[in-house]
């Protein structure tokens, strides 16, 4: 019954698996700062088409930045936000004119390459940028989300708590967040993505990400910081791995 409710392409135990996960990706990015959004990229890339991967990600992340900058609308910093936003319009109009020509393979590829780099690879150092310069971040950072989707550590290699405070950078990080994400989705649905039918399924991980927002930290909190970071890492790289088998797979059938 429940499967009339889904895309042809989406299995019922994958859809069951994504909400109950987007619950845990929420509980983790509040309890850590940061990860939950490529938790949810690997997850989400594992079981949808690759190119319905970066829209689906994007409704749902915004849904769980929107909620967390809402909260915290009062430590934002609104100059930082306004140069965001304008370069991330033209960084989501430039990458329109490309992500449509990348083969579905190659994306699949290069989503798995990105987040194999963002659990191994050398961590972005911080970097103080002038207000101004935030509309250069916000056209890098929009431009890459539109190939990767999950460049929250990107951005927040520019907001260091030591000079904003805690409470200022998650504020200010969760609304450039949602404004990319936001203007992603909007360039998708202008390439002519079919957000409609799947809206049920991200109405749903959106709801669990809510929870998972509420209530994860708890249940994290009590989890060793050491025990979790391992099955962190494993559990990203063998998703990712399989993603990146995949579209080597595919990408060698082409030729």
């Amino acid at each position: 019954m429940l499967e009339v409710l889904l895309p042809e392409a989406v299995p019922l135990w994958g859809a069951v698996a994504l909400i109950l996960f987007s619950y845990v990706t929420s509980a983790v990015t509040v309890a850590f700062g940061l990860g939950g959004g490529v938790m949810m990229l690997v997850a989400i890339g594992s079981v949808l088409p690759p190119l319905a991967v970066i829209p689906v990600h994007g409704v749902v992340q915004l849904g769980s930045n929107a909620g967390r900058a809402y909260l915290m609308r009062q430590h934002l910093e609104r100059r930082l936000f306004g140069f965001f936003v304008l370069g991330a319009v033209v960084g989501a109009a430039i990458a329109a004119q490309l992500v449509i020509a990348v083969p579905q393979a190659a994306l699949q590829a290069v989503l798995a390459l990105f987040i194999l780099y963002t659990v191994w690879g050398p961590k972005l150092g911080k970097h103080k940028v002038p207000a101004p310069g935030f509309a250069a971040v916000g056209l890098a950072t929009t431009f890459a989300t539109m190939f990767v989707g999950a460049t929250g550590p990107l951005l927040a290699a520019f907001l260091p708590p030591d000079r904003y405070g805690k409470m200022t950078t998650v504020a200010t990080h969760s609304a450039c967040m949602t404004m990319q994400h936001g203007v992603k989705i909007v360039a998708f649905g202008i390439l002519g993505f079919a957000f409609t039918e799947w809206v049920p399924l991200i109405a749903a991980m959106i709801a669990t990400g809510f929870l998972g927002t509420a209530t994860g930290k708890k249940v994290l909190e009590r989890l060793p910081e050491r025990v979790f970071a391992i099955g962190f890492k494993t559990v990203l790289t063998l998703l990712a791995a399989r993603l990146l088998w995949v579209g080597a797979s595919d990408l060698t059938a082409l030729f």
